[in-house]
C-alpha cells in the first residue's frame, strides 16, 4: 500500500483552514496544521484526520521544526512573513506552495531552491494565481499575444452601505492593495500607476455593474512574458473607490508614526482596529468571488481572444467562503501536482505562469476546482 503524504499547512485563518479540510478530505495525505493561535487550531480537534501544532510562524527556526516531517509544505500566512517563510522551507529541502501576497520579488531565492532540490510555487491562489496560469497558458499557445486584462474582486453578496466591502482574507494584505503602486505594461514597457488609479465600470452578467481600479495584481507578470499590453485591476462595488481614496488621501493607511497627545501611534494600526470589525464577515454571511481574465492576439493568421470568467459563491454546506475556496483550491491542486511527482519542471522559485506554459497544467487546476464547485467559463474566438 502507498504510503501516505504527509502535507503541512502553514497558517489556519480562513485560507489556511480550507487547504487543511480540503487536503484532509484526500486520502492520499495526512495533514498537520500549524499556528500560533491555540483558538485558530481548536477548530479541528477531533478530527483523526489532522495533526495540529502550535508554533511561532514569524520565527524561521520554528517553522524550519514544524515542517521536518513534510513532503509537502503549503503557506496561508500574511505577506509580512511570506519571503522569509519562503526560505525556512526552501532551506529545510522542503517542496512549497505559498499564496502569500508578498511585496519582495520571491525568485531572489531561486539559485537557493535550485541549490537545495526544492521546487517551490509562490503567489498559487486565485488572483495571483489561476490568473497568471490563465495569462501564461495563452502567451504559450498563441502565436503572438497581444495584450492581456485581468479583473477580479472578491464581495460580500449583500452590499451594506457605506462601504460595500467585507474582507476575505488578511486585513494588513486588503489595505496593502489600496496603497502599493501598480505596475502595468505599456507598449512593452513597466509603467507605475497609483493604486485606486483609472477607475472603470464593468458589467458582469452575475453581478452587474462593478467599479475596476489599478492594483499591482500583474506582479511576476510583468516581467515574465513578453506581452505588450497587460494590466490587473480589483473589483468593488460602485463608491468603494472614492471612499478608500479619502482615507488614504488624508493619512489613515499611512505606517509612518505620528504623535497624538503624547502618544506614538501608526495611522495604519488605528485605521485597521477601527475598520475592520465593521469588514469581518458574520458567521455565515456570504460572499463572492468574480474573475476575468482575457488575451488577445493572433493564432494560425486569425485574430484571438482567450477569455475565461470565474464565478463563485459562499458554500453554505462546508460553510468555506468563496475567496478561501477560490484562493485555497489552485495551491492545494497544485501541491498534490507536485506531490504526486507530475509537476513539469526542476527545482526553483516558480511563479504560476511558468508551469501553466507546460501542456495540461491549467486544464487539471481548473479540473480540480470545478470538482469543488468552482465554476470558470472558457471561450477561445477567432476573427478571419
Amino acid at each position: 500500500m502507498r504510503a501516505m503524504k504527509q502535507a503541512v499547512v502553514l497558517g489556519c485563518g480562513m485560507v489556511g483552514t480550507a487547504m487543511v479540510r480540503d487536503l484532509a478530505d484526500d486520502p492520499a495525505f495526512q495533514v498537520t496544521v500549524v499556528d500560533s493561535r491555540p483558538r485558530a487550531l481548536a477548530r479541528f480537534e477531533g478530527d483523526p484526520r489532522i495533526r495540529t501544532c502550535q508554533a511561532d510562524l514569524g520565527a524561521p527556526g520554528d517553522v524550519g521544526r514544524a515542517i521536518a516531517e513534510a513532503d509537502i509544505v503549503l503557506g496561508a500566512l500574511p505577506s509580512a512573513v511570506g519571503l522569509q517563510t519562503l526560505r525556512a522551507v526552501i532551506e529545510a529541502g522542503k517542496p512549497y506552495v505559498d499564496i502569500s501576497f508578498m511585496a519582495e520579488d520571491a525568485t531572489v531565492l531561486d539559485p537557493l531552491a535550485r541549490e537545495r532540490g526544492v521546487i517551490a510555487v509562490v503567489d498559487c491562489g486565485i488572483a495571483p494565481g489561476v490568473s497568471n496560469m490563465m495569462a501564461g497558458h495563452a502567451a504559450a499557445v498563441l502565436d503572438r499575444c497581444d495584450r492581456i486584462e485581468i479583473l477580479v474582486g472578491g464581495l460580500p453578496v449583500e452590499r451594506r452601505l457605506p462601504f460595500n466591502y467585507k474582507a476575505g482574507f488578511a486585513p494588513s494584505d486588503v489595505i496593502e492593495e489600496y496603497v502599493r503602486p501598480a505596475r502595468l505594461v505599456e507598449h512593452g514597457a513597466i509603467v507605475i500607476r497609483d493604486a485606486l488609479s483609472e477607475p472603470e465600470y464593468v458589467d458582469f452578467p452575475s453581478v452587474g455593474t462593478l467599479e475596476a481600479f489599478n492594483t499591482d495584481g500583474l506582479r511576476s507578470l510583468a516581467t515574465t512574458l513578453s506581452v505588450p499590453r497587460m494590466r490587473e485591476k480589483t473589483l468593488r462595488y460602485p463608491g468603494h473607490i472614492d471612499l478608500m481614496r479619502a482615507m488614504r488621501d488624508v493619512g489613515l493607511f499611512s505606517k509612518v508614526p505620528i504623535e497624538v497627545n503624547g502618544v506614538t501611534v501608526r495611522p495604519l494600526d488605528v485605521t485597521s482596529a477601527l475598520l475592520f470589525p465593521l469588514w469581518t464577515y458574520e458567521d455565515r454571511e456570504a460572499d463572492l468571488t468574480v474573475m476575468r481574465v482575457i488575451a488577445w492576439g493572433v493564432q494560425d493568421g486569425a485574430a484571438t481572444e482567450y477569455r475565461w470568467d470565474v464565478h463563485d459563491v459562499y458554500d453554505p454546506v462546508s460553510n468555506t467562503r468563496s475567496m478561501s475556496r477560490t484562493t485555497a483550491y489552485p495551491a492545494t491542486a497544485m501541491a498534490r501536482m507536485i506531490a504526486s511527482g507530475r509537476f513539469p519542471l526542476g527545482p526553483g522559485v516558480y511563479p504560476p505562469e511558468i508551469p501553466a506554459r507546460a501542456p495540461g497544467v491549467l486544464a487539471e487546476i481548473l479540473a480540480a476546482l470545478d470538482q469543488r464547485g468552482v465554476r470558470c467559463a472558457s471561450t477561445v474566438v477567432k476573427t478571419a
